[in-house]
């Protein structure tokens, strides 16, 4: 029992720790006007763990940062997508 317990309270603390927070950048092709990038960052801001959305419309791309334990990139093309702006990670 008191293994069991031990493990437990290891997996609490360390498990938090194991979470990453990421950076990407998607490129965002159909953004043309000035109410776009207004647009994909409230979408994206409201994908669960994202934390920080900075949108360039002269560079048509989102800057993204999230925690990869509540969000993935999936969602976050998904949710600019359904905002009518498609989206793909930049390389």
């Amino acid at each position: 029992m008191k293994k069991l317990l031990a493990a437990f309270c290891l997996a609490a603390v360390v498990g938090p720790a194991l979470a990453a927070t990421q950076t990407v950048t998607l490129s965002v092709p159909g953004m043309t006007c000035p109410a776009c990038p207004i647009t994909v960052k409230k979408a994206l801001s409201k994908v669960e763990g994202v934390s920080q959305v900075d949108v360039t419309l002269e560079k048509r791309e989102a800057v993204v940062t999230f925690d990869d334990t509540k969000a993935d990139i999936q969602k976050l093309t998904k949710a600019t997508k359904d905002a009518g702006y498609p989206s793909s990670v930049k390389h």
